[in-house]
C-alpha cells in the first residue's frame, strides 16, 4: 500500500505541474524511450555480430580453398571479419571473373601476390575495417547527447520548479511546508527524470564503444593474418628448382 500510495502521488504531481514541468518531463521521456530503443537495438547488432562472427571463423578455419570461404563470408553479412575476407578476396582477385582462377592465384606455392596487389589488398581492407566501425557506431552519439543532455534538461525544471515555489511563497505570504512542498516535489521529479534518462544511456554508452574498440582490434588482428596469408613466397629449395640452380 504504502508504493503504491507513492506512485498515485507522483502521478499526482505531474498531472497537476505547471507547462513548463510537462514539456521537460515529455522530452526527458522521449528521450529515454528513444534511448531505450537504441540500447536494445545496438544489444541485438553486436550479438548478431558475435555469432557470425564466430560462425565465420570456423568456416575459415576449416576451409581449404578460398573460394569456400569467401562463400561462407558472404552469408554472414553482420560479421566484419567476413566483410574484411569478402573486400580482400575480391581485390585480391583483382579482375579475374572466375572464383577458381582467385584460388589458383592465392595457392600459388611460388609467387604468392604480387607486391602492389597485396596493396591494394591492404587499402580495400583499411576502407571496409573504417566502414564497418562507422556501422557500428551509429546511434551512439545520440545516447552520449542523452547522458550529457538529460541532467541539465532535469536541472532546468528543478529550477524552475523552485522558482514557481518563491513566487507561490510570495503570493500568498506564507513559507509553511503546504505551500512550499508542491513547487518542491515537482522540481525533484523532474531531475530524477533527468537521472533516469541519463544513467541507462551512459552505461549503454560506454559499453557498446568498449565493444567497437574490441572489434576493431579483432579486425586489424584479422587483416595481418590474411595478409601473411596471400602473401606466401617461394621456399628457397623451390626457388632454385625452378631456375634451375
Amino acid at each position: 500500500m504504502p508504493s503504491n500510495g507513492m506512485t498515485v502521488g507522483v502521478l499526482d504531481l505531474v498531472l497537476n505541474a505547471g507547462p513548463v514541468a510537462k514539456f521537460v518531463l515529455v522530452v526527458l521521456a522521449i528521450f529515454s524511450i528513444v534511448c531505450w530503443a537504441l540500447i536494445i537495438e545496438k544489444w541485438w547488432q553486436f550479438r548478431r555480430i558475435r555469432l557470425e562472427s564466430m560462425r565465420f571463423l570456423r568456416a575459415f578455419r576449416e576451409g581449404r580453398r578460398f573460394s569456400v570461404v569467401y562463400g561462407a563470408a558472404r552469408k554472414h553479412r553482420e560479421s566484419p571479419l567476413a566483410q574484411l575476407y569478402s573486400s580482400a578476396y575480391q581485390e585480391a582477385g583483382g579482375t579475374t571473373p572466375l572464383p577458381e582462377m582467385v584460388d589458383q592465384l592465392l595457392d600459388d606455392p611460388e609467387e604468392g601476390l604480387p607486391v602492389e596487389r597485396l596493396e591494394a589488398v591492404e587499402r580495400a581492407m583499411r576502407r571496409c575495417a573504417s566502414g564497418e566501425i562507422s556501422r557500428m557506431e551509429r546511434y551512439l552519439p545520440f545516447l552520449a547527447t542523452t547522458a550529457s543532455a538529460s541532467p541539465f534538461i532535469g536541472l532546468f525544471g528543478t529550477v524552475w520548479g523552485i522558482m514557481e515555489s518563491f513566487r507561490g511563497i510570495g503570493a500568498q505570504g506564507s513559507a509553511s511546508l503546504a505551500v512550499v512542498a508542491p513547487g518542491i516535489s515537482e522540481a525533484l521529479i523532474a531531475t530524477a527524470a533527468g537521472l533516469g534518462a541519463a544513467i541507462p544511456a551512459v552505461i549503454a554508452y560506454n559499453f557498446f564503444v568498449n565493444r567497437v574498440k574490441h572489434w576493431a582490434v579483432e579486425m586489424e588482428g584479422f587483416s595481418l593474418d590474411l595478409l601473411n596469408l596471400f602473401h606466401r613466397p617461394a621456399p628457397k629449395a623451390a626457388r632454385q628448382a625452378k631456375n634451375g640452380l
